[in-house]
């Protein structure tokens, strides 16, 4: 994994497309070595995603 998703880059997606997201991350996680800094920016990433998902679930429909 090359890129940390932000909190920033991810607003505008739709809760399923990060749901699409979180999974690819996750996919690319399986793929590191314990303690790489891919890793670890794997594992910033989905938790990033994780909130972003959480947030727009909460925030509920927009009328």
């Amino acid at each position: 994994m090359k890129h940390v998703f932000t909190q920033a880059a991810l607003q505008r997606r739709s809760i399923s497309e990060l749901r699409a997201l979180f999974a690819s991350v996750q996919h690319d996680l399986v793929r590191t070595d314990a303690g790489s800094v891919e890793r670890r920016q794997a594992l910033t990433s989905l938790d990033t995603i994780s909130r972003e998902i959480a947030r727009k679930m909460s925030a509920g429909p927009r009328l």
